[in-house]
């Protein structure tokens, strides 16, 4: 089974798509404040046994915070995964009018794996392109694949994470397409299961295989209200969040599963995960799931 990992998507800014995550967080949402907020978390999963760590450059100071944290004791013992290809420019505004930026060309990687070791005080064990869709150029640039061959030999895993209703088709293509790449991390919930197959299919290619997104975004929480699955849950007496990742959780391709909780209960919560049945009863159409989730606002 999978080992549950901590990603810092709702933690290390001020604004993010999570239902309620403005009542989460600390009420100024000063650099301070979150700074605080992920240290405790960060604190709460390592003395709960997490040792999966996940950050990206466009998720504020996400990186800083976690590279704070870290000891060299505490490195050893974890992994620490993070993403590059979308630039962070809401200058710490939660109701900024864009919040990160797309490019993933050679000239981003070479800005912006500086910012990563100087933000971490040193390498990530995974690298991965940014939500890579199947028509990003990246997979056919090849000095930018040459350049992240260098850094595979390295011993850094590069990979791409992948968003949207064809995740499936870009991680085929990344597949057959002879990159560097040997991990990914892709959206999977008992909402959205469109990618199974072919994350599976990577597992079975020796790519480390991690699920984001497991409560859809809040989708599969409390917060969502008196929703069916909620009420499945409620009926099981299981908290929602706990039996949406105890689904992802019981994925045999999957690795590692990332809780994005935002405040102490929520991780708690998390971590009492509840392995059910398949709960297919609740999968959506994948165009369904992604304009629901293009809808949500930051907040």
């Amino acid at each position: 089974m999978a080992t549950i990992g901590l990603g810092l998507a709702a933690l290390g800014r001020p604004g993010y798509i999570n239902l309620g995550h403005d009542q989460d967080l600390p009420p100024r949402r000063a650099v301070e404040d979150l700074r605080a907020r992920t240290h405790e978390l960060l604190e709460q999963a390592w003395q709960a046994g997490v040792r999966y760590f996940d950050a990206a450059r466009s998720y504020g100071l996400a990186e800083e915070f976690l590279g704070e944290w870290l000891t060299p004791e505490r490195r050893t013992q974890l992994t620490v995964g993070s993403k590059w290809g979308y630039t962070y420019v809401a200058d710490w505004r939660h109701d900024a009018a864009t919040h990160e930026v797309k490019s993933h060309d050679l000239a981003t990687f070479e800005r912006q794996w500086p910012e990563t070791l100087h933000a971490l005080g040193g390498p990530p064990d995974f690298y991965l392109v940014h939500s890579l869709t199947d028509d990003s150029p990246a997979l056919d640039d090849k000095r930018l694949l040459d350049r992240l061959r260098e850094l595979a030999d390295t011993g850094v895993r590069v990979g791409l994470s992948t968003s949207g209703p064809r995740q499936a088709e870009t991680l085929r293509k990344a597949l057959s397409s002879g990159t560097p790449f040997s991990a990914v991390q892709a959206t999977w919930n008992v909402l959205e299961t469109s990618a199974g197959r072919a994350l599976a299919e990577a597992h079975d290619a020796g790519w480390f295989v991690v699920i984001k997104e497991a409560v859809a975004n809040g989708r599969l929480t409390a917060r969502a209200g008196e929703t069916p699955f909620n009420e499945f849950a409620r009926q099981h007496g299981v908290a929602p969040d706990a039996l949406a990742i105890g689904a992802a959780m019981a994925q045999p391709w999957a690795d590692v599963v990332l809780s994005g909780a935002t405040t102490a209960e929520q991780l708690k919560s998390n971590l009492a995960y509840h392995v059910d049945g398949p709960l297919l009863e609740f999968v959506q159409q994948p165009e369904e799931y992604w304009t629901e989730r293009s809808a949500l606002p930051w907040i």
